[in-house]
């Protein structure tokens, strides 16, 4: 009887293991078992959300692939041109070993770039972090961040954005989810298959270690177990020989002698090989006796589970491989043929040519799918009452200005940039807008295109309510997109999540689909390709749910560049949408996390009036009538302010005064709303361009301070708690 201790480690169930049995008609050997483990985990296998996934609108007029079809998803953006893009988490290698997990998780999504033909031109990230009140947060913290940059600036790859947030339920498990983006000709893209029987199966790169084994099975796949040493599962990357691998696997991209190209990521071997025979709907050989290893003993299993870096399989064209060996031998790169593609469905594993283990790929390829609709049924979802909702509602200046200064000291208030400053934007000269706007900006050189990306995932929204949490961040990270001037044409989404076999788990997960789909309906626009990271619970708590989306827009690049930043005395102020916000807006806002300690209340988002709004900014973008442009959300009206007035260190004279509901008035997060500035002259044209939907102007730029009529703030002292930046440096 197989040991119970196996199985926990390989994250399979009893049930799971005499489905494997049953689909053998045996007992598994140890390799094997250690297949289907890793095949069959949650990271590989997506058992929790495979159902879901298939209900997502992953198509659009000018997508080139099927989402999950690929490494990554490709759009057309025109002049031949091919944008690839995906984001995609390394959590749990995070949380064990910040600095490696954070390095490698940004090395694996560029492979799943480039091994579509596509070169890597931007990274972004999206971090999620504990309160910065314990020595093991801050050195998690740092370790990521030191990670991100210490990988991703020596590939040449500029970090053009992205955001990060604090929240104590990230305590156990910190996010970390990296966004690659790059370019191919449309003709060129790659798939990672194989084309007939006999074509070669040929792994190049690194040599294969002990690193990462259990990596997808015993990492992505289960909850954190203090009893549990995961630190051999975390692997160890190397940026200069993924650099080199980068340059050599766009080389021979270009050869007809190359099929195909996989990269070697979570499972490996196993994973890797496997899946490109499953696209081919061909058999599968490989001799691990072939597989260059950097330590000695290395057993079966070992090599064939290991997630050791920087390796790619292709598909070569049966005795048509001399080009690409010389290519590789050029680029100092070590390369060997491991096996071979064969007609039928059988996967054969062979050691110095003894047959070791035979499976079907079907069997392998097809776990077990979980109907999370039957595991949800028992999760009531209590939502709780805005408990604050009249306990501001009394104006005091002294409260007011004493509650705006302290909320400055919010670790998500303040300046990021002493994280992005570590990262390099600027390498390969295309980043136009870098980070520290409401979106980054590429040109893309020969081509009248910018191109523009935004990351973002409201996590206390989603706990409130997943689906119209889920709503709220595809339209806030469009929105930022829109409010530069850009048209959204593509999404990847980061669905990082709990325990989805525990009816909390399941219900926020059904509920963000359902969210994804109303979004992309409304909006007409495709979740392209992206990453699901569950099981992201410690030992004592839950993560709330946080979807992470990362936006692509794309614009003419004659358009006026503007950003966040107010220019000059004089101009006025316009708001689209409605100006002040409301107590009910305080419901997951900031203000009340950070004042009240608590996450309650109901939220809404209006997803037509979103729709018109955002296709107004872009129109008064596109027009050159505007100077700035920025959305109101994380921190309010007067937070969107500060950061409007910051750069440029000036003021605001509003013609308004502020209601006795302050709180929510000035910090509530009530969605579809933009602030912008504007030469007077252009008063009438804007009119115009905005003569149907809700729109005022609200007042003008000044010198200095912060005017309503019945209250002012000293800016300066804002201006230095904002750049004071977080609580302990990162």
């Amino acid at each position: 009887m197989i040991n119970e201790e196996t199985l926990k480690e390989l994250a399979l169930s009893k049930s799971e293991y005499k489905l494997i049995v049953e689909r053998l008609g045996r007992e598994p050997n140890d390799l094997e078992l250690g297949l289907f483990g890793a095949l069959w985990s949650e990271h590989c296998g997506y058992k929790h959300t495979k159902k879901l996934l298939r209900s997502i609108k992953s198509t659009a007029k000018n997508t080139l692939t099927e989402a999950g079809a690929e490494n990554a998803g490709a759009i057309n953006i025109g002049s031949n041109k091919a944008i690839v893009m995906k984001i995609e988490s390394h959590n749990h290698p995070s949380a064990v070993e910040p600095y490696e997990g954070a390095a490698t998780g940004v090395g694996g999504i560029v492979r799943d770039i480039f091994a579509m033909g596509a070169r890597p031109i931007a990274l972004l990230n999206s971090l999620r972090f504990s309160n910065l009140e314990s020595s093991r947060n801050i050195q998690i913290a740092k370790g990521v961040v030191e990670g991100i940059s210490g990988y991703g600036n020596c590939l040449g790859i500029p970090n053009i954005g992205g955001e990060c947030f604090f929240d104590e339920s990230y305590e156990s498990n910190p996010l970390v989810n990296a966004m690659c983006v790059g370019i191919v000709d449309n003709d060129r893209i790659l798939s990672a298959k194989a084309e007939k029987p006999g074509d070669l199966l040929i792994i190049i790169g690194a040599e294969t270690g002990r690193d990462g084994i259990h990596g997808a099975s015993g990492l992505a796949s289960q909850n954190f177990e203090e009893t549990i040493e995961l630190r051999s599962a975390v692997q160890v990357g190397n940026p200069f020989l993924e650099k080199l691998l980068i340059e050599a696997c766009l080389e021979i991209s270009s050869l007809k002698e190359l099929v195909g190209m996989q990269d070697c990521g979570a499972a490996g071997i196993t994973s890797a090989a496997i899946e490109m025979a499953e696209r081919s709907n061909i058999g599968l050989e490989i001799d691990v006796s072939k597989v260059p290893v950097r330590e000695s003993s290395m057993t079966p299993y070992e090599i064939m589970l290991s997630e050791s870096q920087e390796r790619m399989l292709i598909a070569v064209k049966e005795n048509e491989y001399k080009n690409i060996f010389d290519i590789l031998e050029k680029w100092d790169l070590k390369c060997s043929i491991i096996g071979k593609f064969i007609d039928g469905n059988d996967v054969l594993i062979l050691n110095d040519n003894e047959l070791i283990s035979r499976t079907s790929i079907d069997a392998l390829t097809s776990p077990p799918e979980y109907d999370l609709s039957k595991i949800s049924k028992s999760y009531k979802n209590n939502k709780s009452k805005l408990s604050i909702k009249n306990k501001y509602d009394s104006f005091n200046i002294e409260t007011i200005s004493s509650h705006l200064e302290s909320i400055f000291s919010s670790n998500n208030i303040v300046s990021k940039k002493s994280i992005y400053k570590k990262y390099d934007h600027h390498v390969q000269t295309n980043t136009v807008l870098e980070p520290g706007s409401d979106s980054a900006i590429i040109r893309i050189k020969n081509t009248d295109k910018f191109l523009l990306f935004s990351c973002d995932g409201n996590s206390r929204f989603s706990l409130i309510d997943p689906k119209i949490g889920a709503e709220i961040n595809i339209a806030e990270s469009c929105r930022n997109i829109s409010a530069l001037g850009g048209e959204p044409i593509a999404l990847t989404d980061g669905l990082n999540f709990g325990d989805p076999s525990k009816p909390k788990g399941a219900f926020q997960l059904i509920e963000t689909f359902k969210g994804f789909n109303t979004a992309c309906d409304i909006f007409n626009i495709p979740i392209i390709s992206g990453n699901a990271s569950l099981f992201n619970e410690g030992h004592n708590t839950s993560i709330n749910p946080t979807p992470i989306i990362g936006a692509m827009g794309i614009m003419n690049n004659k358009t006026k560049i503007i950003n966040k930043n107010f220019i000059k005395p004089g101009h006025k102020i316009g708001v689209l949408g409605n100006f002040w916000g409301t107590n009910k807006g305080l419901s997951g806002s900031e203000f009340q996390t950070f004042f009240e300690n608590e996450i309650s209340g109901d939220i809404s988002i209006d997803l037509e009036f979103e729709k018109k709004l955002q296709s107004s900014i872009r129109n008064l973008v596109r027009s050159g009538l505007i100077e700035s442009s920025h959305d109101i959300s994380l921190g309010g009206l007067i937070v969107a302010l500060v950061l409007s007035i910051e750069k440029n260190q000036l003021g605001v004279e509003i013609e308004k005064s502020v209601p006795d509901n302050w709180a929510g008035a000035l910090f509530g997060e009530d969605q579809s709303r933009v602030i912008f500035s504007y030469d007077e002259k252009n008063f009438n044209e804007i009119k115009s361009v905005l003569n149907d939907i809700k729109w005022e102007q609200i007042g003008t730029v000044t010198e200095k301070n912060i005017y309503f009529e019945n209250i002012y703030f000293e800016s300066e002292e804002l201006f230095l708690r904002y750049n004071k930046g977080f609580s302990t440096d990162l």
